[in-house]
């Protein structure tokens, strides 16, 4: 599905996703720091939007794929006190390593749970999660209608799937501002304060080579998922993307 966007769009120059969670170990201490400063802290009003888009229900139980350090957890049971408890899973133990600190500083030990796991074969039962969310990894597995399939899997009947990911605007004034952001001072910010210029080289490649909006719809479609939606956030550099899995 990566392939046929880039055909339809012209982008071809796709990175590869294998081991990317190697990577992301190398800049695990400067990540949450570099997410505020290279998003002007955007990341954290993008993350707070998704807590009003869970069920509204009691006593959920959550799962966030590709957690990282934890943010998208943390904010969602910050927000949503309807949340009883999440399960985290990630690729890269050096996240996860900071995610855990950030996790006993709140004292939530007890309610979140953070483990190695690959978002193409969640280490979770069928049917287990009333929401499952995943923020800015959808873009880095190997192949997303796989993984969005899994999604689909653990999620109980009448369950919801919340995706936040990076995606193109189409303001014609604002998308050739954005690009350049993106390709020429990304790069160069993120590299010099990361100590990696190649993960940020890879990071604008990413967004730019994945499919944003309408044709990330989709492949939620093609993966089982029913009224789904994608809500635009400022201005269109990312997207929150909703799939519900039939009740």
């Amino acid at each position: 599905m990566n392939q046929d966007y880039q055909h339809q769009t012209g982008l071809t120059d796709e990175p590869s996703r294998q081991q990317v969670w190697a990577m992301f170990d190398r800049i695990a201490p400067r990540y949450d720091m570099l997410n505020r400063l290279l998003s002007f802290r955007r990341d954290v009003a993008w993350r707070n939007r998704m807590a009003t888009m869970v069920p509204d229900r009691s006593g959920l139980v959550l799962l966030d794929i590709a957690t990282g350090t934890a943010d998208q957890i943390i904010s969602l049971m910050t927000k949503t006190p309807r949340i009883a408890g999440a399960v985290g899973v990630d690729m890269s133990e050096g996240m996860l390593s900071h995610g855990r600190v950030k996790i006993e500083r709140l004292g939530w030990q007890e309610r979140v749970t953070l483990k190695t796991g690959d978002a193409m074969s969640i280490p979770e039962p069928d049917q287990q999660f009333d929401v499952a969310t995943m923020s800015f990894g959808i873009r880095n597995v190997l192949n997303v209608t796989e993984a969005l399939r899994e999604v689909y899997r653990v999620l109980k009947p009448g369950g919801r799937a919340l995706i936040l990911e990076f995606s193109t605007p189409g303001n014609p004034v604002f998308r050739p501002l954005y690009f350049f952001y993106l390709r020429h001072l990304l790069p160069i910010i993120g590299g010099i304060l990361s100590g990696d210029r190649k993960a940020y080289r890879y990071l604008n490649r990413t967004i730019e080579t994945f499919p944003s909006g309408e044709a990330f719809c989709a492949i939620m479609k093609e993966a089982g998922f029913i009224n789904v939606s994608a809500t635009p956030l400022t201005l269109g550099i990312a997207s929150i993307y909703q799939g519900d899995r039939a009740g």
